[in-house]
């Protein structure tokens, strides 16, 4: 007898490609057919972009599942999951859709797969309205290893918008279950660095300039460390078409991670781009959170998959990790409690724990 269709309102809360991602993943991981109405219901190009159709595409690979209603435009899908395997797939937006989004779809079910898996993920690495890979590579990766598992990123060709072209291998071993994760002692920023780049005809000059304004902008509110922002000029061979960005890390003496960055575009000057990426660090390090707000909704799925109680300290809690939690609620039934942080330091600032009883998923295979 198969389990009855589960029923996600696509339009609700974010209303976007995030909701798909997430009810999507925790489908394929708990064997729950699913139906997805509304699909991106309020954006300005309703239903499935190139983006969303290749996750959608290679989740159903990834188990050998059926996909109905799936082509740009589609606002509703069903979705049937059969078992994960491991093995070499690939997913292609053939424009500049994100291949981290990319990642973030497919990386809880091959955890879960019965062999370790290699991911060819393609589209932009460098693109708006997602992460930098440098941010996945940088801050989400270390972050997201505590839950026990790693895995290795390999940027094989960089690409930027509109152009695309971009490819990043991804490959990792399943795990048997996950461990929770606590991250509520922020520590002090000890270290603040990052790259400044300019991929195709722009000129060098560009990545040096952002590098300069992001620095003398983060020196007027932190005087005392040395940031070590480097320009670089990506190798013809690496990158596909023409672009630059910049994204400044700052590190803390427990090991918290917080990120700004910042995309060129046509019209916009360097030192603009570069002051941007700056002001979204400082402002990421003023709520006294031990995640920044980009960190906050993708570590969502891996607590509620976690056996044990896993706590986050986070600064305002975004509309894209209340989406995350309601539907990690709804398809997985972990349990999630938002409040304000109750410690001294954090008495005038912003700053709430996420707490989640995860539900000790096991990998059937291992």
């Amino acid at each position: 007898m198969a389990a009855p269709r589960v029923e996600v309102d696509g339009g609700i809360m974010e209303g976007g490609g995030q909701i798909l991602r997430v009810s999507t993943a925790l489908s394929c991981l708990l064997g729950l057919p699913l139906r997805v109405q509304k699909i991106r219901a309020g954006r300005s190009t309703p239903g499935l972009r190139p983006q969303h159709l290749s996750g959608l595409e290679m989740i159903r690979d990834l188990c050998d599942g059926q996909l109905e209603g799936a082509e740009i435009g589609s606002t509703e899908i069903m979705f049937t999951p059969e078992k994960i395997k491991g093995g070499i797939h690939t997913a292609d937006t053939k424009t500049a859709g994100s291949v981290c989004l990319l990642m973030q779809v497919s990386m809880p079910c091959v955890l879960f797969a019965a062999s370790p898996s290699e991911l060819h993920l393609k589209g932009g690495t460098n693109a708006e309205m997602a992460p930098q890979i440098d941010y996945t590579a940088m801050v989400f990766k270390p972050i997201v290893e505590k839950f026990g598992f790693t895995f290795n990123c390999d940027i094989k060709m960089r690409g930027y918008y509109p152009k695309g072209g971009g490819e990043v291998i991804v490959r990792m071993s399943p795990v048997k279950q996950l461990n929770p994760i606590n991250l509520t002692d922020r520590g002090s920023v000890t270290k603040i660095y990052g790259r400044a780049f300019v991929a195709g005809v722009l000129p060098f000059k560009v990545a040096k300039d952002m590098a300069a304004a992001a620095v003398r902008c983060i020196r007027k509110e932190i005087r005392d460390l040395y940031v070590n922002i480097q320009p670089v000029q990506e190798p013809k061979d690496q990158a596909f078409g023409n672009g630059n960005g910049i994204i400044i890390i700052a590190e803390t003496s427990t090991g918290c991670l917080f990120a700004g960055s910042s995309l060129g575009k046509r019209g916009v000057n360097a030192d603009r781009v570069g002051i941007e990426a700056a002001e979204m660090l400082l402002s990421n390090l003023r709520h006294g959170g031990a995640v920044d707000e980009y960190l906050q909704d993708q570590l969502i799925i891996f607590m509620a998959l976690a056996s044990g109680i896993s706590k986050i300290k986070t600064g305002p809690v975004t509309l894209h990790t209340q989406t995350a939690i309601h539907f990690a609620e709804q398809l997985a039934k972990a349990k999630f409690t938002v409040k304000k942080s109750e410690d001294e330091e954090d008495a005038s600032k912003d700053t709430y724990i996420i707490e989640c009883q995860g539900i000790g998923m096991t990998n059937p295979n291992l």
